[in-house]
């Protein structure tokens, strides 16, 4: 199969993933009423936990999770003690989880994670089984997502790579191919383009992904220089496709993947700011949603509290040190 006709079918494939799932994308009721938003996921290091969280609620508190609903949290998972994660020794590798996606294949629901310490997983939900995991070293693992095909994507930041897995070949398949990027910090599955977007420290890398599932290729065909330095997150701007939030050390910006440039967007001036961890804005009500450090925290680039824009607002969790939150929607801005 030739590259532009592989390409047209990981974009239909993915198209259609998007929607297997009723509610996904999310639409406004139309009697008119707000719609309700989605949750919210966060990968909290101070407890080394990921956390689906009710949006609606003002404050979550994981100390009372076995509450059910009261607490605020509608699900959670950890590495630690998962039988099923052994051997990768999550003590040392789940250290500081740092990102958290959702996504679907083949009609199923994951959730995506990693962690400075090295590890990178797939996991079921809601039933936490095992789809793909592996130690990625120390390289700093600071984001993943997951292709139609199945394999997924890892960048690590101070190992200055991207990485493609052949996680459809098993789950603890490590054969992968790797673009060296300085400071990557963010990955994402393009639908619209076909193109794995990858950012790092002073590039906003596009990846055409070639060969066979099991053995995967990957080939630069764009490289775009950042407005700034220190590029961090990467996400798809959910209410206007086509568009990516890049977040660098001193500013949040937009890049159209169809105007190949950086674009002006919705109260820019009060959304950018210095030192955002995680942006993205929800497919269903249009809210921003923004992670980034809180002052005196004792972690200095967790918080405890998430910012929310259009309306403004603030999300709390008691006694967390969150790195990364995320819209729980497995919407790619396809």
């Amino acid at each position: 199969m030739n590259l532009p006709v592989r390409r047209l079918c990981a974009v239909l494939l993915t198209a259609c993933l998007a929607g297997a799932l009723p509610g996904t994308a999310g639409a406004r009721p139309r009697d008119g009423r707000a719609a309700r938003p989605s949750p919210i996921v966060a990968a909290d290091q101070a407890t080394r936990s990921v956390y689906v969280l009710d949006a609606e609620r003002t404050r979550w508190d994981a100390d009372d999770a076995e509450d059910g609903p009261e607490s605020g949290v509608l699900w959670s998972w950890t590495a630690d003690g998962r039988s099923g994660l052994a051997d990768l020794d999550p003590a040392t590798t789940w250290t500081n989880p740092s990102e958290v996606k959702f996504r679907t294949l083949d009609g199923r629901r994951y959730l995506l994670a990693t962690a400075s310490g090295g590890l990178a997983a797939v996991i079921g939900y809601p039933g936490r089984g095992v789809y793909w995991a592996a130690d990625t070293g120390t390289g700093n693992a600071h984001s993943i997502d997951l292709l139609p095909d199945g394999n997924v994507a890892v960048a690590a930041s101070t190992g200055g790579y991207v990485r493609l897995y052949a996680a459809s070949a098993g789950p603890r398949a490590t054969r992968h191919a790797q673009v060296p990027l300085p400071g990557a910090h963010g990955v994402h599955w393009d639908p619209r383009t076909g193109l794995l977007w990858a950012l790092g420290s002073r590039q906003l890398l596009a990846l055409d992904v070639d060969g066979p599932a099991d053995d995967p290729g990957l080939t630069v065909v764009r490289r775009v220089p950042l407005p700034s330095g220190g590029g961090h997150d990467l996400a798809p701007v959910l209410t206007r496709p086509g568009r990516l939030w890049v977040t660098t050390a001193s500013a949040v910006y937009q890049y159209s993947t169809t105007e190949r440039a950086f674009v002006a967007y919705a109260q820019q001036s009060r959304i950018s700011g210095p030192d955002v961890k995680s942006i993205g804005d929800d497919p269903r009500t249009g809210r921003v949603l923004v992670a980034r450090p809180e002052r005196g925290h004792p972690c200095e680039w967790c918080t405890s509290t998430l910012v929310l824009y259009r309306p403004d607002g603030t999300r709390t969790l008691l006694h967390g040190g969150m790195y990364k939150a995320r819209w729980w929607t497995t919407a790619r801005g396809g």
